[in-house]
């Protein structure tokens, strides 16, 4: 079986990236290609997040064991096969490639296909560019202070910068675009 997973950005409104990739792959085969669809360094720190429907983290999924708690589990990415994980469409994701600012993609499991399978994974659709892998902090600090700044502005509640929801719409038109 091979997922189609559909990635947007909070932080750049026009990239978006569509991956199909085997079910028994691993999370680490989805890393590598994500990075190479945004020209990230593979070998940099990262989690993926299972979440709810909120976009809620539930389970993370890591890179490599920072040797956390012993009462909790611990799955590494390079172990952990993405079909043990995700079961139906509409799965939702995070992949934090930041983690000094906790700077994420959002993922949702667009399409099962049933009745086919891949050698490699694809990048089948890249749109737009992706935000830098890391950021100055100073230059992180100065756009928390302008969100933060603006939200007040707008009257929106102080939770509003940095919440984990995101807006669905991102996720819609890609049908149009699709490029098989």
């Amino acid at each position: 079986m091979v997922f189609n997973f559909r990635i947007v950005s909070d932080e750049v409104d026009n990239f978006k990236r569509e991956i199909q990739i085997d079910s028994e792959m691993t999370f680490l085969d989805l890393k590598n290609i994500i990075c190479e669809s945004v020209g990230y360094d593979k070998n940099a720190m990262s989690s993926f997040f299972l979440c709810d429907n909120n976009w809620e983290k539930e389970r993370e999924i890591t890179f490599e064991d920072m040797g956390s708690d012993a009462d909790q589990d611990v799955y590494l990415m390079d172990e952990s096969i993405l079909s043990d994980f995700i079961e139906d469409e509409g799965q939702r994701l995070m992949f934090t490639f930041d983690y000094m600012t906790d700077r994420s993609f959002y993922i949702e499991m667009k399409e099962m296909i049933t009745g086919k399978s891949l050698k490699d994974p694809l990048c089948t659709l890249s749109r737009g560019t992706a935000p830098s892998q890391t950021i100055d902090l100073d230059e992180f600090d100065a756009a928390a202070d302008a969100k933060a700044a603006a939200a007040a502005d707008a009257d929106l509640d102080e939770d509003f910068y940095g919440s984990d929801g995101y807006n669905d719409d991102e996720f819609e038109g890609f049908d149009e675009l699709n490029m098989e």
